[in-house]
């Protein structure tokens, strides 16, 4: 069903259109199998849109998509065998217990009651929710709620899952251990592709990165491929003594071209960096003249600063 030499998802010219807005404009995708493929963008970008119509919710208005080889149009009840849905907001029910919920999921499938049930207390120990199995959703908390619907979106063990937004809200250590459960998916042979609001979390789980503005696709590739495509690294210096900045100012610029060296008002220097052999060069050249240094950091662009290159906003607007 899931030959390797096949991609897991593929997108040709993909286009969702909403009256008079295209929401979707001519999105093309290769996402690897075995991999986590995150897509970026602003609010409204097309992002959502893009996952219901790989997953068969919305049908497009144009172009094509195959998972595992299957058209999501033509083949639609194949490619729901195969996939798995998070979305946003918990598709699960608050006045049934942990249990209940996985074996409605579970006998929606097909399953016996006795598989169902089997299943569930499976995914409920691998989840963590194995104490909370007779609680009714009411009295959990948002990190267990969201584990119970990727719990959910597992009852068939899909090769393929989709992720649209799997952590919002969460805090931080509920969203490292969801980071940790995506992670070992993958390890057991799951695809994944992930839309997030989070840079860190895209930074932290990618293989490659999708930023998508305005329905298109305005960059992809590895995430430290997408850092180099804004900018250089930098050099970042403290120096012990304050008295020393100004010193330390006139050794740097001199291994580097004019302007890669600025000051920041707390004493700290940054040189653009070119080439990374200049820092050994620097580090010498201060230590020549006695210059000691309370800090050295080589920082990379972040997906930040990809983020705000690219699309012109901010993280808060992703």
């Amino acid at each position: 069903m899931t030959p390797g030499d096949r991609p897991a998802i593929e997108t040709h010219a993909l286009t969702k259109t909403f009256g008079s807005m295209r929401a979707v404009d001519g999105v093309d995708l290769v996402v690897p199998q075995g991999s986590v493929y995150a897509v970026l963008g602003p609010n409204g970008a097309g992002k959502t849109t893009t996952v219901r119509m790989l997953a068969t919710l919305l049908r497009p208005d144009g172009g094509s998509a195959r998972v595992f080889g299957r058209d999501v149009v033509a083949e639609a009840t194949e490619v729901r065998s195969m996939i798995g849905v998070t979305g946003q907001y918990a598709s699960v029910d608050e006045d049934l217990t942990a249990t209940e919920n996985l074996m409605v999921f579970s006998r929606l499938l097909g399953r016996s009651r006795r598989h169902s049930r089997a299943r569930a207390h499976d995914l409920l120990e691998q989840f963590g929710l194995q104490e909370a199995a007779s609680k009714t959703l009411k009295n959990f908390s948002g990190g267990m709620r969201r584990r119970l619907d990727l719990a959910a979106s597992l009852i068939s063990r899909p090769p393929l899952l989709f992720l649209d937004e799997p952590t919002t809200g969460l805090d931080p250590r509920t969203r490292a251990q969801m980071w940790d459960t995506v992670r070992q998916l993958v390890a057991e042979g799951s695809t994944i592709l992930l839309t997030t609001q989070y840079l860190e979390e895209a930074d932290q789980l990618a293989d490659r990165i999708a930023v998508i503005d305005r329905g298109r696709v305005v960059a992809e590739g590895t995430a430290d491929g997408l850092k180099s495509s804004v900018g250089s690294s930098a050099l970042v210096l403290t120096p012990a003594e304050p008295t020393a900045v100004a010193l330390a100012f006139s050794v740097a610029e001199r291994h580097v071209p004019t302007g890669a060296v600025t000051a920041a008002g707390d004493g700290t220097l940054t040189v653009a960096l070119t080439d990374l052999a200049v820092v050994g060069r620097i580090l010498v050249a201060l230590g020549s003249v006695g210059i000691e240094l309370a800090e050295v950091n080589v920082v990379k662009p972040s997906l930040d600063d990809v983020f705000f290159s690219i699309t012109g906003v901010g993280e808060d607007a992703a």
